[in-house]
C-alpha cells in the first residue's frame, strides 16, 4: 500500500481526487525534468570543446566579395528606432548591397523617417510602401522581396544595431560552406532594465551561442527572425515567407530543413547583431504568445513530417509542442503547489517531486557562469545584485513561460491569429550613438569600424525610388 508523508503505512486505497492528484504531481516533475536535462544539454552544446567552439565562429581571413545582397527592413510604428537602424545599416563595407526599406502606407510618422534615411544614403536605400491588409512582418517581407535584385536576401529588424563588417563576414561564410541559409547572432543587450529582462538577455545568449548551432548539426533549425540570410533562389523555392504564420522564421525553416537544405549557423560576440527586451511585461508576454503560438501553427501545418529520418521528426514534434508542454505544466503547477503545501503526500511521490531540483539547479550554475561569460564578451559590469536577480527570478520567470504558453494555446484554439506587435523604445542604444553611428569594436579586425564618408557602392540601385506595392 502506498505510504503518507508521514512514513506510516495507508490503511487505506487513494480516492479518486488524491489519484488525479498524485498523477499531476508526477506528470509535473517528468515534465519539469524533461524539459530542464534537454534545454541544459543544448545550453552547452558550443562548448563540448575548444574546437567545437572555434568551429562556430565567422573566418577571420574573410573572402573577397562573391554576391550582392538584398538587406529587408519592416518597421511599423518604429519612427523612434528605425532612421538610425537604416544609417548604421548604409555603413556596411561590403562592395554590393541594397536597403529596402517596407513601411505601411497608414503609418506616416515612420515612412517620414525612412524617407529622411533614404535621403541621406540615396545610393543604397529603397522605399516600399506595404498596403495589404491586414498588415505583418511576412506580408512585408514578401512584397519587398518581389523589389529585390540581390542573390542573397537578409533580415533586419527596426530597431537593430548591426556590426558594420557583418556582410563581408558572411558572404565569406557562404562561399566556405556553399550555405543556402546564414544565420547569424543576435543579442539582447540591456539586462539591468528590469528583472524579467536579465533572463531575457540570457536566453538569447544561449539560444544563438550554442543551441542553433545545435539544431543546426541535427538538420532541424527553427531560423531567427533577423540577421538571416537565404539565398534568392531558395526564397523564390518557397515563394517567401508564409504570411499567415505567426513565427514565419521558423517556419521556413523548418521547411527549408525537410528539403535538405543547408543551414550554417556564425556567431561571433563583436558580429552579433543587437537588440533590446520589450520595455514591459505585457508587451514581452505578447512576443512569446505569438512566437509559441507560431510554433504550433507550424506543428499543425505538418511540413516537419516531410524530414528524412525518424530522428529529425522526433526532435521536430518535441520542438514544436513545447508550447503544449508548457501550458500543461503551467496548468498542473498550482495543483501540485498545493497539494505539498496541504496535502500529505506518500514519500515515493514526495521523492519524485524532487527529482527536477536536481538539473534545474546545473541549469542556474550555468546562467551564472553564462552571465558573467556575457558581461566579459561586452564589456557590461554585471555588479552582485544582478546575479541575485538572476536567482530570485527563476521559478517567476518560469512561471511567466507557463502563462505566455497558456495564453498561446487558447488563442490557437479560438482561432485568434491577429499579430500582436513588440513596441520598441531603443533601450539598447547609448547616448553616444543617438547622434552618429559609432563603430563596434572587432576582435576579427583588431580595430573598431571607421564610418564611411559619401561612400558610393557598385552595384547598387541609384535613387531612392518609392514603390508602392499593389494587391498580391
Amino acid at each position: 500500500m502506498p505510504t503518507g508523508g508521514s512514513g506510516q503505512v495507508s490503511q487505506t486505497a487513494w480516492s479518486v481526487g488524491e489519484w488525479v492528484g498524485y498523477s499531476a504531481l508526477v506528470a509535473v516533475s517528468v515534465l519539469l525534468t524533461i524539459i530542464a536535462l534537454t534545454t541544459l544539454w543544448w545550453m552547452l552544446h558550443a562548448w563540448r570543446s575548444r574546437d567545437a567552439l572555434k568551429s562556430t565562429s565567422f573566418s577571420q581571413t574573410p573572402r573577397p566579395a562573391a554576391h550582392r545582397f538584398t538587406l529587408l527592413v519592416p518597421g511599423r510604428h518604429e519612427q523612434d528606432v528605425m532612421g538610425q537602424t537604416l544609417d548604421m545599416l548604409a555603413t556596411q563595407d561590403h562592395p554590393d548591397f541594397e536597403i529596402i526599406a517596407i513601411v505601411g502606407e497608414d503609418d506616416p510618422e515612420t515612412d517620414a523617417v525612412v524617407r529622411a534615411a533614404a535621403a541621406r544614403h540615396p545610393s543604397l536605400i529603397k522605399v516600399v510602401v506595404d498596403d495589404t491588409a491586414p498588415k505583418n512582418k511576412p506580408k512585408a517581407m514578401n512584397l519587398a522581396l518581389e523589389h529585390a535584385t540581390g542573390d542573397i536576401v537578409g533580415v533586419f529588424d527596426a530597431e537593430d544595431e548591426v556590426y558594420p563588417h557583418l556582410l563581408t563576414l558572411v558572404d565569406s561564410r557562404f562561399q566556405e560552406t556553399d550555405a543556402d541559409v546564414v544565420q547569424g547572432g543576435v543579442q539582447l543587450m540591456n539586462f539591468r532594465s528590469s528583472w524579467w529582462s536579465l533572463r531575457n538577455v540570457l536566453e538569447y545568449y544561449f539560444w544563438f551561442r550554442s543551441r542553433l548551432h545545435f539544431h543546426a548539426g541535427s538538420k532541424f533549425i527553427p531560423l531567427g527572425g533577423n540577421t538571416v540570410f537565404v539565398t534568392r533562389e531558395r526564397l523564390e523555392w518557397s515563394n517567401g515567407w508564409d504570411a499567415h504564420c505567426l513565427a514565419e522564421d521558423c517556419e521556413l525553416g523548418v521547411r527549408l530543413s525537410a528539403d535538405g537544405a543547408k543551414v550554417v549557423v556564425a556567431y561571433s560576440p563583436e558580429a552579433v547583431t543587437r537588440e533590446e527586451t520589450p520595455p514591459t511585461f505585457a508587451s514581452l508576454l505578447k512576443q512569446r504568445t505569438r512566437w509559441n503560438q507560431g510554433f504550433l501553427q507550424v506543428l499543425g501545418k505538418g511540413e516537419w513530417k516531410k524530414l528524412p529520418s525518424f530522428r529529425q521528426r522526433f526532435f521536430a514534434r518535441y520542438m514544436l509542442t513545447m508550447p503544449f508542454i508548457q501550458a500543461a505544466t503551467g496548468l498542473l503547477i498550482p495543483l501540485s503547489v498545493l497539494m505539498i503545501l496541504f496535502v500529505k503526500v506518500p514519500t515515493a511521490i514526495a521523492l519524485v517531486s524532487f527529482i527536477p531540483v536536481a538539473p534545474t539547479l546545473m541549469l542556474l550554475a550555468v546562467e551564472v557562469v553564462g552571465l558573467n561569460e556575457f558581461g566579459r564578451l561586452y564589456k557590461e559590469k554585471v555588479r552582485i545584485r544582478d546575479y541575485v536577480k538572476l536567482v530570485l527570478g527563476l521559478v517567476p520567470y518560469q512561471v511567466f513561460l507557463a502563462a505566455a504558453a497558456v495564453r498561446a494555446v487558447v488563442r490557437h484554439v479560438k482561432g485568434q491569429n491577429g499579430w500582436e506587435k513588440t513596441e520598441h523604445t531603443g533601450q539598447h542604444r547609448t547616448a553616444v550613438q543617438t547622434d552618429e553611428v559609432v563603430g563596434f569594436a572587432s576582435s576579427l579586425t583588431g580595430a573598431a569600424a571607421a564610418v564611411p564618408e559619401d561612400r558610393e557602392l557598385a552595384g547598387t540601385t541609384a535613387g531612392a525610388g518609392s514603390t508602392t506595392g499593389g494587391a498580391r
